[in-house]
């Protein structure tokens, strides 16, 4: 029993053994150590397993501890018991308190009415049955009557007539076939049957080889064996009857729940069957609701476990050195959950879903993403469309003035295409706080590392132009004939063109495409632009990165060049700022997840473009709006 119970996730709170040869005298030591478990024990099942001995010993156990009877509720146990309860329940125990075992469970012989069985009984007469001494003690001892014997006549003595077996209480006879009774009376069945094939068999053998009618046959006992293996039919109770190839029938178990009352009598209930024929799994059956529990659970299902169950939320913790059905209830970690009882352990939601706040079920994660409505999302777009604002002032300004001197000088062309290419990385920024698909993922990398590259080029160009120009002022110089538009528009177009390359491959390997980030946030799913090939992506960062820093070194070298256009310092402070933010995104952008990584990005973007706005053109509108009288050529040769 032990292996089994264990295999079924049960344990036992106490064994005990009772010797079947022993004498209660003998067993009075035993009986006490069962009474003190059974008084201090959580356990409130009881399996009981022996022969008909062992179980009827169990009384004397509640009489040790409770001998006048007055403490039955201390006895509120559901037992669980063999058939052989089914043989002490009647007779034995005529005179016994039977309330202890109220609400026990017990397997007993399966069995049916069989029709005309009870009227049988009802006729049953000792005194029209010749010579059956059972029959006669048994109605004497039931009836507590005598029949008339020639030794006896001087005793004065009930005498047994006019009594009928339905008049006895049911602890002393029951007038429904039992499990046992049952068995026997199919197994006679089943011998006719075998018995009738037989001698069919013999008959139309015979009449086959004499052609006549035959004698009675001399039949031996184990021809019989034969017959019985495989046997099949259906008994008055309109049962099938079947015995398989080693002869064994083939029936089950009724699951009984004993029902006591005061005056010692009882009743069996028919609560469910043990089926060894149903499919695996389904053999054992029982109706809950028509089971009666001992009174004193008052009416709730019994409970038998060494602690209370582990509810949702948490999971079943072993408790070192005891059984492994004694545990600690620990709450789920963080990120799990439990959804049943008793749970061995947590598991995670799926990825699209997080723990409730009792961790006991699963919510569906909301898609977010970085959006205009948001307040992150709104302080960057105003930040976007006033720098986008003061640019297209700047631009319109330098238009308006463009025949000054301040405007002409350092190639009027690359001012206006560098103040385009500003205008277009504002502008840029407003992809990244749109709702990433297809497109705006395809588009919001490629067209910012392009305009930006387009800006610094023009930088570049600038700061080259300033050097080429000095170089040229000398007697002999070969380097007049560089100087000019084509220069600049060269440097800007290689460059650029670079970038487009480094873009178009990224975009046809390994483009960035919508994606669901379902880890960084607990409760969020982040809609971003994955971006594919990330090898690539920090190469377009990578590129602007070298055309920044050449840009920087050009400037710091020609800031003290004599030339009173000169705007290679102010060049050199964009560079440096410029700078100083790109290199300060990669942790930045390293460090963060979902939402914010757009937010790094796209303050990366619209400071280095303000650095570049501020440092090159604003000290330029000032003396333009400002201080007009030095925007003449004289007046800065002189001011020089």
């Amino acid at each position: 029993m032990q292996p089994l119970v264990s295999q079924n996730g049960i344990c036992l709170s106490f064994i005990q053994r009772i010797s079947q040869l022993a004498h209660l005298e003998d067993s009075e030591e035993t009986f006490q150590i069962i009474a003190i478990h059974m008084m201090n024990s959580k356990s409130n099942a009881f399996l009981v397993y022996g022969e008909s001995w062992t179980i009827m010993s169990l009384r004397f156990v509640r009489f040790m501890i409770d001998p006048e009877s007055k403490e039955i509720e201390l006895f509120r146990k559901v037992w669980i018991m063999t058939a052989q309860i089914d043989f002490i329940l009647s007779g034995f125990q005529i005179t016994w308190d039977l309330q202890m075992f109220h609400g026990a469970i017990s397997f007993n012989a399966h069995s049916l009415s069989v029709v005309g069985f009870k009227e049988f009984l009802q006729t049953v007469n000792p005194l029209s049955v010749y010579r059956n001494g059972f029959l006669h003690e048994f109605w004497e001892q039931s009836f507590d009557c005598s029949f008339p014997k020639s030794e006896l006549q001087d005793m004065h003595s009930k005498k047994c007539t006019g009594q009928k077996l339905e008049d006895l209480p049911a602890p002393v006879f029951e007038m429904e076939m039992t499990g046992q009774s049952y068995g026997i009376y199919n197994g006679v069945y089943a011998v006719a049957h075998a018995l009738q094939a037989l001698l069919m068999l013999s008959y139309n053998t015979k009449k086959n080889i004499m052609s006549k009618k035959p004698e009675n046959p001399d039949i031996q006992a184990w021809q019989l064996h034969s017959f019985l293996h495989g046997i099949s039919f259906n008994n008055s109770a309109g049962e099938g009857v079947s015995l398989n190839e080693k002869g064994e029938a083939t029936g089950g178990f009724d699951i009984i729940n004993l029902i006591t009352f005061p005056n010692r009598s009882f009743q069996r209930v028919r609560v469910g069957e043990m089926d060894l024929q149903a499919p695996k799994g389904k053999e054992l059956f029982i109706d809950e609701d028509l089971v009666e529990w001992h009174p004193g659970f008052n009416q709730v299902l019994p409970i038998s476990q060494c602690n209370d169950p582990c509810f949702p939320g948490s999971w079943k913790k072993g408790i070192e050195g005891n059984q492994f059905c004694c545990f600690d209830c620990v709450p789920c970690p963080e990120g799990k959950i439990s959804d049943q009882n008793d749970m061995d352990d947590c598991f995670p939601c799926s990825e699209d879903h997080y723990p409730n706040k009792e961790k006991k079920g699963c919510i569906l994660k909301l898609v977010v993403f970085l959006t205009f409505e948001e307040p992150l999302g709104i302080g960057l777009t105003s930040a976007a469309l006033g720098l986008f604002f003061l640019t297209s002032w700047v631009l319109g300004t330098f238009v308006k003035y463009r025949d000054t001197p301040i405007v002409k000088a350092n190639n009027r062309s690359l001012t206006y295409i560098l103040l385009v290419s500003l205008l277009l990385c504002f502008l840029s920024s407003f992809f990244f706080l749109s709702r990433p698909d297809k497109v705006i993922c395809l588009l919001r990398q490629s067209m910012f590392g392009i305009t930006f590259s387009v800006a610094i080029s023009c930088v570049l160009a600038k700061t080259i132009i300033v050097v080429v120009a000095f170089m040229a002022t000398k007697p002999g110089s070969q380097m007049r004939r560089w100087v000019g538009k084509r220069l600049s528009f060269c440097i800007v177009l290689s460059c650029s063109l670079f970038q487009v390359c480094i873009c178009i491959l990224w975009l046809s390997t390994s483009p960035p495409f919508p994606d669901l980030d379902m880890h960084s946030e607990l409760q969020e799913m982040i809609l971003q632009c994955n971006e594919g090939s990330a090898f690539l992506f920090y190469c377009v960062l990578g590129y602007m990165g070298i055309l920044a820093i050449a840009s920087f070194i050009v400037a710091f070298l020609a800031r003290k060049l004599p030339d009173s256009f000169n705007e290679a310092k102010f060049i050199t402070f964009s560079m440096l700022a410029f700078c100083s933010v790109w290199i300060s995104f990669f942790p930045a952008y390293q460090s963060t997840k979902g939402k914010a990584m757009v937010a790094v990005e796209v303050f990366s973007i619209l400071s280095s473009s303000a650095a570049l706005l501020g440092c090159i053109f604003l000290p330029k509108c000032y003396i333009i709006v400002f201080r007009p009288d030095l925007n003449y050529r004289e007046n800065l040769t002189k001011r020089n």
